[in-house]
């Protein structure tokens, strides 16, 4: 069996950032790691800028230190892009609205939906619940109420409001032009 030949890529692999990164979440700095791990700090700062790349021995002493797998350095990130004409409708109720999934339908730390208002659109007559922990309400153009059991909220264009997403809830569009709003859910509400 014949192997394909494969010609080497000449271009470096750029790690730097996520080292970096590891290194933030783990609120280290630069001095810090470099006493863990026994490499200076001009060299872990040149790493973190990709102008020099660290040994095999080093790599893996670093990555112990920042709690990072080192395979976890050089794997693609998981993105998705999701073109509005192909974002599928959904339904969470109401009249006067047409919504929008604008994450993936695999995506489950959270949700975007993206909400076009008709005038005088509203929610349901009785408050209701979504099952996450949080959702973030943010007005893109027009207006919008956001109802809860005892209390209004009246948001402009640019507005955004957090709020519990257990609280339950019901909406309208108080005017005579549409609206459009953007509503986060954290983590994705479930199905």
């Amino acid at each position: 069996m014949k192997a394909l030949p494969v010609e080497p890529s000449s271009a470096p692999l750029a790690i730097g950032s996520r080292i970096r990164a590891a290194r933030h979440a783990q609120r280290l700095t630069i001095e810090q790691v470099a006493e863990s791990t026994g490499l200076t700090k001009g060299f872990l700062s040149r790493v973190e800028r990709d102008l020099t790349s660290p040994s095999v021995a080093s790599l893996v002493t670093l990555c112990q230190v920042l709690s990072v797998e080192v395979g976890a350095l050089f794997s693609a990130p998981d993105i998705h892009v999701v073109p509005l004409a192909d974002a599928p409708r959904i339904s969470m109720g109401g009249v006067g609205i047409v919504e929008q999934l604008v994450t993936a339908r695999s995506e489950r730390r959270l949700q975007v939906i993206r909400s076009v208002i008709d005038p005088r659109g509203a929610g349901e007559q009785e408050l209701y619940a979504v099952d996450c922990e949080v959702e973030v309400l943010h007005v893109v153009s027009g207006r919008f109420v956001l109802i809860l059991a005892n209390e209004r909220y009246e948001l402009a264009a640019g507005d955004t409001l957090t709020f519990p997403g257990r609280e339950p809830h019901s909406w309208l569009n108080p005017t005579d032009e549409p609206a459009v709003v953007i509503w986060t859910l954290v983590p994705a509400a479930s199905s």
